[in-house]
């Protein structure tokens, strides 16, 4: 069974909302243990894996922006 564009981006929305929510835990639970570098890191890495998972959908939209324009 292929995946559809509309499930996957679904799929996408729900796996960086479960990022999101797992790094809030961790970073919440270090920042009161006293460890706010590991809490830094943690974002930074959140937010590091997010950004590959949304990369492949910005360059198709800037794709679709140049050729729209003929650019």
């Amino acid at each position: 069974m292929h995946k559809t564009g509309e499930d996957m981006s679904v799929n996408l929305i729900f796996k960086i909302a479960a990022v999101g929510i797992i790094v809030t835990v961790l970073s919440q639970v270090l920042k009161h243990s006293g460890r706010d570098e590991h809490a830094f890191l943690i974002s930074l890495v959140g937010l590091m894996i997010v950004l590959f998972w949304v990369l492949p959908y910005i360059y198709d939209l800037f794709e679709t922006m140049q050729s729209l324009f003929a650019l």
